[in-house]
């Protein structure tokens, strides 16, 4: 293995960081709205939203960690490539992208959490159009 094997990972991991960040924002604001929208009086949809808003924050929290540890790992993968020291290079490389691989799948389910969200409004709508 060659010091540009790990080094191919930073731009991918580099982008996805800024799309989880994306992600984290756009739910930070979404909650900032409804915190505003309800005030004191909180309606049992949105009881519903907050406990999937609050699943996906921490699925988001736990996805950037191990981005970075990824990260982390493959830096230290290429500094011990770059000191002559490969075979501690592979392995950390390898764990780099275990962690890689635990953020995708984190990144996953929380896709699929979010899917869940739209289904409550999807809901939502539809009670409403029956009430008509």
């Amino acid at each position: 293995m060659t010091l540009t094997t790990p080094a191919l990972l930073f731009p991918a991991i580099s982008l996805l960081l800024l799309a989880y960040t994306n992600r984290f924002l756009v739910l930070a604001q979404l909650i900032r709205e409804l915190n505003a929208r309800e005030g004191d009086s909180i309606r049992p949809l949105v009881v519903a939203q907050i406990e999937n808003l609050r699943k996906r924050i921490n699925l988001i929290r736990r996805m950037q960690v191990w981005g970075v540890v990824a990260f982390i790992l493959c830096t230290l993968s290429m500094f011990a490539i770059f000191i002559e020291m490969t075979h501690l290079g592979i392995w950390l490389f390898g764990i780099s992208l275990c962690g890689l691989t635990l953020s995708l799948l984190l990144s996953l389910y929380e896709i699929h959490i979010s899917c869940d969200a739209i289904s409550i409004e999807l809901s939502n709508i539809e009670k409403k159009k029956s009430a008509e």
